[in-house]
């Protein structure tokens, strides 16, 4: 019986924390402020908006606080996230799309996103839906842009 419940409740704790594949991850040979510009540069020449650029760090120093470099990005295109809000409203606590780029503490820089699947699952949209295909292009397709040696 024990056995049963110990089973049951780890399946239960596995069940409500976020898998580690809905997260993506790539590394970046360039700073955080440089990945951010060639995200940010790759948004804008897709034809997308950015929304706001978050420096984490510079708040966390208004606060006469330490943290390592760590920019968000939000940016989005209303033509892939307002089908995605029509099938189910509360996907607009997801979008428009994020992008965290961080160092490590070994000065490693990380471009990290939700894998947009996973917007899929937490709001019921249609895990074949069009503009959730068209958004993980797009991530990738950018990110590998900011992340790119060149």
């Amino acid at each position: 019986m024990f056995r049963q419940t110990l089973t049951a409740l780890a399946v239960s704790a596995a069940m409500t924390l976020p898998a580690a594949a809905e997260m993506i991850s790539k590394t970046s040979p360039h700073s955080v402020d440089v990945t951010i510009d060639r995200l940010q540069a790759a948004v804008e020449g897709a034809g997308a908006t950015v929304f706001a650029r978050v420096d984490h760090a510079a708040g966390a120093a208004k606060v006469d606080m330490d943290l390592r470099p760590t920019q968000l990005l939000i940016f989005g295109n209303p033509k892939l996230g307002t089908p995605a809000m029509l099938d189910g409203q509360t996907a607009g606590l997801d979008l428009p799309l994020r992008v965290l780029a961080y160092a490590d503490g070994e000065g490693v820089v990380h471009v990290t996103y939700h894998d947009p699947a996973s917007l899929a699952a937490a709001h019921g949209l249609p895990a074949d839906a069009k503009y959730i295909k068209m958004m993980t292009g797009a991530l990738g397709k950018l990110t590998d842009k900011a992340v790119a040696a060149e």
